[in-house]
């Protein structure tokens, strides 16, 4: 099977399993798309999804999502949509308010009112619509380093996409969606992209530094800032030094991350689909 839908909640758990005892390995913003492809058998409620931005696959609660139509879900490809730039913000229908985050999708935002699963709701927060900008206005490196510098203090959480609680490569992941950037979700996937840079001195601000394990395996990424510096989600969304060794922890007097490879993206935009 295959059924368009769209979150209609501020943040829906993607899960491993079909279980709400199963680990959260990504997260649903509120407007974005997904393809239910699986419903679970045995377990009510339950559908396994592709997420339509990254082809990420999941299982979640099919409560948690509004079923749409093929026209609708052509209308939402078709349409602008854009980006709420809020920390946190309110978006209304009717009677009721429902919260939600920097990186949220608005689809069809027309400055004031968002249109998701036939509802109408308004808007007044800060927001960005990419097809109105070039790229030579989204995708700097002071853009990219000022949005992911809200992020700072931010939990870590395993799967998380959001400032309640995020992970290493879902925040590269989101502060590059708002500056018009596709990136898969997984460092282990984004590092297939970009540019390679050979040498810690030949880094710009805002390039990608990603980080293995003993096995060679890449675990970890950060967004490097320039001057040594490194934002990234370790314990909680943090700066620390890095040098050719890697990640160094002032705190803890040792090096927490092994430096594999540096990729810059803009200068090289790929799309991960």
């Amino acid at each position: 099977m295959k059924q368009p839908a769209i979150c209609h909640l501020s943040i829906v758990p993607v899960r491993l399993e079909a279980s709400d005892k199963s680990e959260i390995i990504t997260q649903l913003l509120f407007g974005e798309l997904v393809t239910i492809v699986e419903l679970a058998k045995g377990k009510k409620n339950w559908c396994r999804i592709v997420t339509d931005y990254d082809n990420y696959e999941g299982w979640i609660d099919m409560r948690q999502v509004s079923h749409i139509t093929a026209k609708e879900e052509k209308n939402y490809h078709a349409g602008h949509h854009a980006y709420c730039l809020d920390m946190v913000s309110n978006i209304t229908n009717g009677d009721y308010f429902l919260t939600i985050t920097m990186g949220a999708t608005l689809p069809k935002f027309d400055g004031v009112t968002v249109q998701l699963a036939g509802k109408k709701y308004t808007f007044n927060g800060q927001a960005i619509t990419i097809e109105s900008q070039s790229p030579a206005v989204l995708q700097t490196s002071e853009r990219i380093i000022k949005l992911a510098r809200r992020y700072l203090f931010a939990p870590y959480l395993w799967g998380g996409r959001t400032p309640f609680g995020i992970d290493c490569s879902g925040f590269t992941q989101i502060v590059f969606k708002m500056s018009g950037i596709k990136l898969p979700r997984d460092a282990s996937q984004q590092v297939e992209h970009g540019e390679t840079i050979d040498f810690l001195e030949q880094v710009q601000p805002a390039d990608l530094a990603f980080f293995d394990n003993d096995k060679g395996n890449i675990i970890h990424v950060g967004i490097l800032l320039g001057d040594g510096k490194i934002i990234h989600a370790s314990g909680q969304v943090r700066i620390d030094t890095i040098d050719h060794n890697g990640i160094y922890n002032e705190e803890r007097k040792i090096y927490s991350h092994k430096l594999r490879v540096i990729k810059r993206f803009i200068s090289s935009v790929e799309l991960c689909n």
